[in-house]
């Protein structure tokens, strides 16, 4: 089912229900192409960080994952150490997961070995989908798989990589994340406006 919004008339996807978070998140930046490396590293640390938990969960607690992970400058959280590390344990602003704490730093790593070799995250990430957007055309919420052959293929990729914490469906979540696909359902407001590319400024 999808939810509509009557004071402006629009419908949208189900799953941001009535929180004002989740609703922000689904109409501003969803499923938005994005290729920016900063935001793509924010993007992987936060679905990996959700691993367990709702999105909501990790939407309240995004500003404090910003302000203790150097607003996700790679170089800064390349240089993170295990001080660091037991200071970020200790904080109940982030999910304190020793495991995913780590990954976020190793990701930086891997990310700065990917500069050293000429590339790119973004490269690497939408080299899957031949770095143009899959525009899907699901009707239902429930139609929308968790994880792809494509998503499958990214995190083998990634894990040979050395990334951590970016399981199959952890990667196609960072895919919907990042605009790689359209996964608004058709009746939804945002999926023309996404495959057409805006950003929706909302009233």
């Amino acid at each position: 089912m999808n939810s509509t919004d009557h004071s402006l008339g629009r419908t949208r996807c189900s799953w941001p229900g009535n929180h004002l978070l989740n609703t922000a998140y689904h109409d501003d930046e969803w499923g938005v192409p994005q290729h920016d490396e900063k935001t793509l590293f924010e993007m992987m640390t936060l679905e990996g960080a959700q691993a367990g938990l709702s999105w909501l969960t990790i939407l309240n607690k995004r500003e404090n994952y910003r302000r203790l992970f150097e607003h996700f400058d790679v170089q800064r959280v390349a240089d993170f150490d295990n001080k660091k590390i037991n200071a970020l344990l200790l904080d109940p602003g982030i999910v304190r997961h020793r495991g995913k704490i780590e990954a976020t730093i190793n990701n930086a790593r891997r990310i700065l070995m990917l500069w050293d070799q000429g590339t790119s995250l973004d490269s690497m990430l939408w080299e899957f989908v031949n770095g143009e957007p899959v525009v899907n055309k699901w009707k239902e919420l429930s139609e929308i798989p968790s994880s792809t052959t494509v998503s499958e293929l990214m995190s083998k990729r990634l894990k040979k990589s050395g990334f951590r914490f970016v399981g199959k469906t952890t990667c196609y979540a960072l895919m919907q994340a990042a605009g790689m696909v359209n996964d608004h359902v058709v009746s939804c407001f945002r999926h023309k406006e996404c495959q057409q590319g805006t950003v929706q400024t909302r009233e």
